[in-house]
């Protein structure tokens, strides 16, 4: 999303594991206009009806599209600490059990049977019982509801697809053993299969709950290790420890999210939130050893990979050499120095650093205008003068171009004296405009890690047969590699196979890859637990506060 977001050493807003640039998530770190001043503590202990002393505080927004806060159509990381799956990721991004105190599987790989937590109860103390797990996953893989990632976290599963298509009323690879038993047959022995159910498209939620309408995200009944205490819009979001968790209840006992209070390091500075994202123009103030902040900064590499989608289905990125045109048309190394300062890493692949499979040694597209220029030249277009207007589809508001855009469009009008036109699209519904195909054809894009496989990246994204491929590309060497990939047992052949993936994008070139995000994040001496992680997960059911 979400996905969840949070802002990259640009200050650019990024994607937290995969959604990706434009959907507002609840844990998304901005900048807004509302100023506290810095006696606001005390009076907003009042105005939320919790002692602050006992909250860990954020700053955050909040999205217009009350789908961005169902689990089953987020496109973020979506809220952990509402709901909650059968699996999770710990700290170190393993697989722990979640609702399913313990599972199995079959000899061939294809079956699991899982077996819930006795003490898994939603927050109105109701049982979680396997029943709840087939209905959240068939309402997830319903029509009706039209979830754009239910393919893509739950299609291993048998009769998903039927039932997504309108093919089946129900999910056939789902059996009921008993009240807390569920059976789940894939289509093929995959061994990230148990990755995907972190992801919130699976997540639980429940019947009663989910069929009072559209609203109901703003009293939801869900499972996880926090529950929703209040939203008030434009204010404030109180969330309180579930004493009754099945993994133990929370040692935080509130979590607060002021919402558009302001600059998030001002926020830091006087005390009223306890962690805080740092964007690109505080960075290096907070890089300084000199800096009284410097003692609370905590960095990472994100496992995100930003880049630019050509729609290879429309003139004329159906053409390879424009596509390879555009890209060597493009100074990364001038990009990241004038427009980040140097504080991101080139993305010459698709594969971030830190994930399995990232490939040190990876050559990607050169800068060569030159080259770029008889690539031009050489496409069945001729050149620039026998292109189509191009249009860059952006989220934004108004005629704002951003200094991204920008920049993209200025180097390839310089090198290759092409104009593009660029359009907005409001940032609330912008994902869902992109799945519809409403785009131009350059559009932004970019992928942040749901789990830590290449499968997450290489199929999820470019396969020519699933929902995330927004840019139509397709290539018959390409899929059958990725299909034989998915069911490897070797490990090292597996990692092998998705870094020939790899080399196979980078010279098809679907996408212009950018940067590599990093992550820097300011936290208080008393938040104790805190990891830094770069993927999204309820790190709160590990912290505690100690002196606030």
């Amino acid at each position: 999303m979400v996905k969840l977001f949070r802002k990259d050493a640009s200050g650019k807003k990024t994607a937290d594991r995969g959604r990706r640039s434009v959907v507002i998530g609840l844990f998304l770190i901005i900048a807004a206009s509302l100023l506290v001043s810095a006696s606001a503590p005390a009076t907003l202990d009042i105005q939320i009806g919790v002692p602050l002393d006992q909250a860990i505080v954020y700053s955050g927004g909040e999205s217009a599209n009350l789908r961005d806060y169902d689990p089953a159509t987020t496109y973020s990381a979506g809220d952990k600490l509402v709901f909650s799956g059968l699996v999770s990721l710990d700290t170190n991004l393993n697989i722990r059990p979640d609702l399913a105190e313990t599972w199995e599987v079959s000899a061939d790989g294809t079956v699991y049977t899982f077996h819930i937590h006795p003490n898994a109860k939603f927050h109105d103390g109701r049982d979680v019982t396997a029943q709840d797990v087939v209905f959240s996953w068939e309402r997830a893989a319903s029509p009706e509801l039209q979830s754009d990632t239910v393919l893509t976290y739950m299609g291993d599963i048998v009769g998903v697809r039927e039932m997504v298509l309108g093919e089946a009323n129900s999910i056939s690879g789902l059996k009921v053993i008993d009240e807390k038993t569920l059976q789940v047959t894939i289509d093929a022995p995959k061994p990230y299969f148990l990755m995907k159910l972190t992801f919130p498209t699976s997540f639980i939620v429940d019947e009663g709950n989910v069929s009072i309408g559209e609203e109901w995200v703003r009293q939801p009944n869900g499972t996880g290790p926090y529950k929703l205490r209040e939203w008030k819009s434009y204010e404030y979001i109180v969330y309180e420890a579930n004493p009754d968790f099945y993994l133990g209840a929370p040692s935080i006992p509130y979590v607060v999210y002021k919402l558009y209070a302001g600059d998030d390091v001002r926020l830091f500075e006087t005390g009223e939130v306890d962690l805080a994202g740092v964007g690109l123009y505080d960075v290096e103030r907070m890089l300084d050893p000199n800096e009284p902040l410097n003692r609370n900064l905590v960095s990472g590499v994100n496992l995100c990979t930003n880049y630019v989608t050509f729609d290879a289905t429309q003139p004329p990125f159906d053409d390879v050499n424009v596509r390879k045109a555009f890209s060597m048309a493009f100074d990364r190394q001038r990009y990241i120095d004038v427009l980040y300062r140097g504080l991101v890493l080139p993305a010459v692949g698709l594969y971030p650093p830190g994930l399995p499979g990232f490939d040190y040694g990876l050559e990607g597209l050169p800068f060569d205008p030159e080259g770029a220029r008889e690539l031009l030249k050489q496409s069945k277009y001729g050149g620039p003068e026998g292109l189509p207007e191009i249009v860059y589809t952006n989220s934004g508001i108004g005629s704002y171009v951003g200094g991204s855009v920008a920049a993209l469009a200025d180097m390839w009008q310089q090198y290759l004296g092409v104009t593009i036109k660029v359009e907005n699209l409001d940032y609330n519904f912008y994902y869902e405009q992109i799945f519809s195909g409403n785009h131009g054809q350059i559009f932004d894009g970019g992928w942040c890690a749901d789990y830590p496989d290449p499968e997450n990246f290489a199929d999820v994204l470019f396969h020519s047969g699933v929902p995330q491929n927004h840019g139509g590309y397709s290539n018959p060497e390409l899929d059958a590699l990725l299909e034989s990939a998915r069911v490897e047992p070797d490990v090292t052949r597996r990692i092998d196979m998705y870094q020939q993936a790899e080399r196979i994008l980078v010279d098809d070139a679907p996408v212009l890859f950018l940067t590599h995000s990093l992550s820097y994040q300011l936290v208080q001496p008393y938040v104790k637990g805190f990891v830094y992680t770069p993927i999204s997960i309820s790190l709160e059911r590990y912290m505690w506060l100690e002196g606030k």
